[in-house]
């Protein structure tokens, strides 16, 4: 296999301070032969890339290990960004596991310091609810999108201007705002009677029937 094949490699982070690389052997061994493991924690947080010879045992160590609990540290497994899947819960060419999502419920984030990664702003962005999405840019700019609608309102309330600190130990207070222009194209998702010409007697829950609602949105 390919020693530097993005679908054998995965992401471990939200790792306790004194971690070892015997520590994150021991916890990834059983699903298959490791050929590398990278841990960096010369300051700040340690974080750790393992790589398996195969990448369904990848897979399934981010399945098994991805929440799990390890001396009080709930760690976060993820595949790293790339041609696997990563920043939201994604496929490419994978025989299991759930399609790649996007959602509408979309914010945008600014004030990132320089070594913010697309992991670290997931994480930080998991205090108001299930992200599905998330990526960083040069200048200090972010996108996170989120399962529910409830969640994206709730992270503009509660996590803007909130304390963000790097993987690296970088900290800034980021801005958290709505981006309205995602969502333009999907507002008329929200049913709204008012304007229907016509028949009122059709529901607005069915859509089954194409013909009689031209402006149903596209799944």
């Amino acid at each position: 296999m390919s020693y530097r094949n993005n679908d054998c490699r995965i992401y471990v982070g939200n790792l306790p301070p004194d971690i070892r690389t015997k520590d994150i052997e021991d916890l990834f061994y059983k699903f298959g032969k490791i050929t590398f493991i990278d841990l960096k924690n010369r300051r700040g947080p340690p974080f750790a890339f393992v790589e398996f010879e195969d990448p369904r045992d990848a897979e399934d160590a981010v399945h098994a290990r991805d929440g799990y609990d390890y001396d009080g540290y709930k760690l976060r497994v993820e595949f790293p960004r790339g041609n696997a899947p990563g920043r939201g819960m994604g496929s490419r060419g994978r025989g299991r596991g759930p399609p790649a999502r996007r959602s509408q419920y979309r914010v945008l984030v600014s004030g990132l310091p320089p070594t913010g990664s697309w992991q670290d702003l997931k994480d930080h962005m998991r205090e108001a609810g299930d992200v599905c999405y998330a990526d960083v840019y040069k200048d200090g700019t972010g996108v996170v999108e989120f399962q529910r609608y409830e969640d994206m309102k709730y992270a503009v309330k509660k996590l803007d201007d909130s304390r963000f600190r790097s993987h690296e130990g970088e900290v800034s207070y980021v801005r958290v705002r709505e981006d309205y222009n995602g969502r333009s194209r999907s507002r008329s998702r929200s049913y709204s009677p008012r304007r229907t010409r016509g028949s009122p007697t059709y529901s607005p829950a069915l859509r089954s029937r194409s013909g009689s609602r031209s402006r149903s949105p596209s799944s």
